[in-house]
Order: structure tokens, then C-alpha cells, then sequence
């Protein structure tokens, strides 16, 4: 998957890998242009997908679903109600009445808990699927930058380690080089 997503983590990595300095005698702070990596974190967050955008929509819908669902059942079962009551009131048919409102309520009542159980099992699957897909993106972009800490710690110690020789080196010559004390013997120095 080569998204914008996974070319702006590259953009900052590159970013920080070129333009970024180490802070004077720190090996692991470096210098940043503050607005340059505030424009690529606001592009990475306008670039989030539409499908978590659209998840976490959902999830914080929630309660507006389940309510939704609640009231059809409420409808529902008020509308039984209404039928059960004009059944009663016609004597001649008092206990074909009962058993066909009975009916219609423990339906209204079923389908209602099926409504509220399918809303509640879509959003858990929803809320699970957006938490994992940023668990993911994190985890990438995790390992992404531990990837760039190590190197650039490896190349930094390099860099030590050869300026360490180049000192020695200097250090070496120069003391090959310095001209001893004069002790009332002639060296074949020339005396000034």
C-alpha cells in the first residue's frame, strides 16, 4: 500500500535525516523547523481515510442509533398496544385479541432487541476495525522512526570515533614535531 499517507512519514523521515541537525554535544536531540514539520503533520492528519473518519463517525453515533432503534421499538410496541386495546373492546372477540396483541408485542419486542443487538455488535466491529487500522498506522510509523534513531546514533558514533582518530593523529604529529629545550648542546638547530 504506497498511500500519501506513507510518502508524508517518508517526506518527514527524509526531512529529518537532510535538513535536521544534531543540538550542540547531544547525540539524540535534534533541530527542527517547527512550521515545516507542523505542514506535514496537517497534511498527514487531513489525509486520514474516509474510513476512519467515517468509524469514529459511527461510534460517536452510537447512542443516536440505539435510541433510533429504541424508539421504532417504542412505535411498535405502542402500536400493538392501540390494536390490543380496540381487540379488547370488542367483546365477541376478547380472546382472539389477546393472543393476536401478545403476538404483535412479543414480535415488536424480538425485533426490537434484534435491531438493538445488530447496532450494537456494528459499532463494537467498527470502533474494533478503527482501533486496530491506527494501531497499525502507529505501529509503521513507530518503527519507521526507530529505524531513523538507530542510524542516525550508528552514523553519529561513526563520526566521533573518526574525529577521535583525526585528534589523535594531529596530537601524534605535532609532539613528533615539537623542538626540545635547549640543554647547552649544539642539536644542529639554529640558535636565535
Amino acid at each position: 500500500m504506497s498511500s500519501r499517507i506513507e510518502q508524508i512519514i517518508e517526506e518527514i523521515e527524509e526531512y529529518i535525516d537532510r535538513d535536521c541537525k544534531y543540538q550542540p554535544l547531544s547525540t539524540t536531540r535534534i533541530i527542527v523547523n517547527k512550521e515545516h514539520l507542523d505542514e506535514l503533520l496537517r497534511e498527514l492528519r487531513m489525509k486520514t481515510p474516509d474510513e476512519i473518519k467515517r468509524y469514529q463517525k459511527i461510534i460517536a453515533n452510537r447512542d443516536a442509533i440505539l435510541a433510533d432503534a429504541q424508539a421504532k421499538a417504542d412505535a411498535m410496541i405502542e402500536e400493538a398496544q392501540v390494536q390490543t386495546t380496540e381487540l379488547v373492546s370488542e367483546h365477541e372477540i376478547m380472546q382472539q385479541a389477546y393472543a393476536q396483541a401478545n403476538e404483535i408485542v412479543t414480535q415488536a419486542t424480538a425485533q426490537a432487541q434484534e435491531i438493538l443487538d445488530q447496532a450494537t455488535a456494528d459499532a463494537n466491529a467498527i470502533r474494533i476495525g478503527a482501533i486496530q487500522y491506527t494501531d497499525d498506522l502507529l505501529a509503521n510509523a513507530e518503527s519507521i522512526i526507530g529505524h531513523t534513531l538507530d542510524s542516525y546514533t550508528t552514523k553519529y558514533d561513526g563520526l566521533i570515533n573518526s574525529l577521535q582518530e583525526c585528534y589523535d593523529v594531529v596530537r601524534t604529529n605535532r609532539a613528533e614535531l615539537s623542538v626540545p629545550q635547549d640543554d647547552g648542546m649544539d642539536d644542529g638547530y639554529p640558535v636565535e
